[in-house]
């Protein structure tokens, strides 16, 4: 049998296996208080086969909002809600990290509650729409973090780190990927600053390590992952040579001693994966570029040959919520519905809204 089936021990925590179920939005938490309902603990349950679970995107604060309807972490409402879920992939025997996600400036003021408007490292806009409760509507020019804001929201990280422990989630996962704020800073394209925060490889790199550092200060290095996409375009990042950023990423997270390090492939990705892989010492999760299609049973091979200690399924584990089980038989497997979703991610179709129909 595959090393994929064997247990793993992730943050002292025992994995039942190597297969992880990828982070994707629901935009489910229907409502003002922005809390999931007893649909997530429902699915978040059924696919508590995965060694882990990472949650769908959530907010650390109402303003890292970037689309409709995606929970947060920063309300007394919100821990309360996320018990039920966690309560329910624990007693189904599983390990669930929460995703704490900021969108910056991905969203639009119309999503933000009392007048809030969204941040970035620059003013730079992004390129293309986003969807609303009113459709899609522009990107705006997101305001630049001041000092203060930067510190601010490293601490609105923490206090959602905090809270998430206290919703009995396992751990947490910052997400440092796919176009969102943390992201924005790694960017050369949407990182303008000339400041500490900005210029050099290291210096765009300082504001991930720092929202890492409040976070593990709070809740431990052993709850802790990081999410990475280098060289990844998705939501108008360009990143033409990223080596050097995500290798002073990682030279500013080693000392953390983090859970793990989950590295999203962006095409022609498996050369610089392989040089993170060499890099971490800690545990590397996958989620491989099998662009056009969503990851697969042969990507289990990624475990076998040392790429990584845990690979990440997501559009696969929609369709078949006994992913595990059905891995280990050789199937058979039901096919992902591409058409429900928003946006094409060849990964999973991870990281984007599906509106109005539910996996």
């Amino acid at each position: 049998m595959s090393l994929a089936f064997d247990p793993y021990e992730l943050g002292g925590v025992r994995l039942a296996n190597r297969i992880v179920m990828s982070p994707m939005t629901r935009s489910r938490a229907h409502g003002p208080g922005a809390v999931p309902g007893d649909l997530a603990a429902e699915y978040y349950a059924q696919r508590a086969g995965a060694g882990l679970i990472v949650t769908e995107g959530t907010q650390p604060s109402p303003v890292g909002q970037g689309y409709p309807d995606t929970p947060g972490l920063h309300s007394p409402e919100q821990v309360a809600a996320w018990r039920r879920v966690t309560d329910a992939v624990h007693t189904a025997g599983g390990v669930i990290y929460a995703q704490l996600l900021h969108t910056g400036r991905i969203g639009h003021p119309s999503l933000l509650p009392d007048g809030l408007h969204p941040v970035a490292p620059s003013e730079t806009r992004a390129a293309g729409q986003v969807f609303t409760h009113d459709g899609p509507k522009a990107f705006v020019t997101p305001a630049a973090l001041t000092d203060a804001g930067i510190a601010r929201t490293a601490d609105d990280f923490a206090g959602a780190a905090r809270n998430a422990i206290a919703a009995g989630f396992d751990g947490v996962e910052l997400h440092g990927a796919n176009g969102y704020l943390i992201h924005q800073f790694l960017a050369p394209n949407t990182n303008r600053r000339t400041d500490r925060w900005g210029g050099s490889p290291a210096a765009r790199a300082r504001f991930g390590v720092a929202v890492a550092t409040a976070v593990t200060a709070a809740i431990g290095p052993g709850r802790t992952g990081f999410r990475i996409s280098p060289g990844s375009p998705v939501n108008d990042i360009a990143e033409d040579d990223p080596e050097d950023t995500y290798l002073a990423l990682l030279t500013g997270l080693a000392p953390l001693g983090l859970s793990y390090l989950h590295v999203m492939e962006a095409p022609r990705g498996r050369e610089l994966t392989h040089r993170l892989r060499k890099e971490w010492a800690g545990t590397l999760i996958l989620n491989p570029h099998t662009s056009p299609e969503p990851t697969g049973p042969d990507e289990l091979r990624l475990i076998e040959d040392g790429t990584a200690d845990l690979v990440a399924f997501g559009a696969l584990f929609l369709a078949n919520p006994d992913l595990p089980a059905r891995l280990a038989a050789g199937g058979p497997y039901n096919s992902p519905d591409r058409g429900t979703f928003f946006g094409g991610d060849h990964r999973g179709y991870t990281d984007y809204p599906r509106l109005g129909q539910e996996a």
